[in-house]
């Protein structure tokens, strides 16, 4: 029943599903969320062989979710899709979310994503990308369509680390090793540091969660190495205070000096509701790294980098959120209210908007819902 349920979500063309004991399925599509009438409500026997079907003979998993009340892990319908599925216990039964992930990596291009993000990519043989945001922001899908671009154009050793596996890479020029948490190593950190021995050029640590981390992340990218990875964070700002507060005090300084020398940019994004009301586009703070920013975050002056990053937009492909809503607003992709609602000073946002005139263009769809 279980694949039956995720082929009726692919088929209503749905981002997630949502499963628990005592109510029937439920879906997210772009109309909201959807009750699956067709299915009876779950009991507790039925989510038990669920759980059989996701987690089968994965002890390691099935331990964390008893230690830890919840668990990560990949499932997949061959030929069909993949899904991403977080089980966790919830008034002494179980939940599931599932988001879905297609076997197919989008095209860099299809994703309405500002093109420095990939130029940074394919200009840098070394150095520290951050793609950051919410869960469900579509960090994941950036840096797959990034790394797929890379793939495409290059002959790299390109490494993931991923809790779980999320999207499949083939090796089309590039030669690529997809390694997943609590299966194939039994952390990040672990698993990052053994990459550096396994002659990488490219590595993609799936979050950056802790100091050591954090730290190896750092050594790899002054050593020579591209490194991705991710934290959960809005912007640029938080993004710096972030990382440099994972470490003791007495070390912050040369922290600073570490990331200020290696960052190549951070990207914070978030989905945002189309006006066509055909799914969401992403919105995307892009901070460049630029001698003035580098500077600033050596001063510890990160107050000054919102202006840094509007005052590069022209020169470097800088931009902050409000400049993005700008930019889609104008293009017809987001309404007025929409952008305002997301905006970070949205009263500056409506002055700089003012005069715009909403002339009931043809609505711009672009080529399908960004996903994950």
């Amino acid at each position: 029943m279980l694949d039956s349920i995720l082929k009726k979500a692919l088929e209503k063309k749905a981002s997630d599903i949502h499963l628990k004991v005592g109510v029937r399925p439920v879906l997210r599509t772009s109309r909201g969320l959807e009750v699956l009438e067709e299915f009876p409500p779950l009991d507790v026997e039925l989510f038990e062989v669920f759980l059989q079907e996701v987690i089968g003979k994965h002890a390691k998993k099935r331990e964390q979710l008893e230690n830890e009340g919840q668990v990560d892990i990949s499932y997949s319908i061959p030929k069909l899709s993949r899904f991403r599925v977080n089980v966790y216990k919830q008034r002494g039964t179980y939940g599931m979310a599932i988001r879905v992930i297609p076997y197919d990596i989008p095209d860099f291009k299809r994703l309405n994503l500002p093109p420095v993000m990939l130029q940074t990519a394919l200009k840098h043989s070394a150095g520290l990308i951050l793609v950051t945001g919410p869960t469900g922001s579509g960090k994941s899908t950036t840096i797959a369509s990034i790394i797929n671009e890379i793939n495409k154009r290059f002959r790299k050793v390109i490494i993931t680390i991923e809790d779980p596996i999320e999207y499949l890479f083939k090796d089309l020029m590039s030669f690529i090793v997809q390694r997943e948490v609590g299966w194939d190593t039994e952390s990040f950190y672990l698993g990052l540091k053994s990459a550096l021995r396994e002659d990488p050029d490219i590595i993609f640590v799936g979050e950056i969660r802790d100091m050591e981390t954090a730290k190896t992340a750092l050594h790899a990218a002054e050593t020579g190495h591209l490194v991705f990875s991710t934290l959960h964070t809005l912007d640029a700002v938080e993004t710096i205070n972030r990382f440099v507060g994972m470490f003791s005090l007495e070390h912050r300084d040369q922290v600073r000096q570490m990331l200020a020398s290696t960052l190549l940019a951070v990207y914070s994004q978030r989905l945002i509701p189309r006006k066509d009301g055909s799914g969401k586009i992403p919105v995307v703070e892009t901070m460049i790294m630029t001698q003035t920013i580098r500077e600033a975050i050596l001063e510890n002056r990160l107050q000054d980098i919102p202006e840094l990053i509007e005052k590069g937009k022209s020169v470097y492909g800088s931009q902050t959120f409000d400049q993005h809503l700008e930019e889609l607003y104008k293009q017809g992709y987001i309404d007025l209210e929409t952008a305002l609602l997301y905006a970070r000073r949205p009263a500056d946002l409506e002055l700089r908007l003012k005069g715009i005139v909403d002339k009931d263009e043809s609505i711009i769809t672009g080529e399908g819902e960004y996903i994950t």
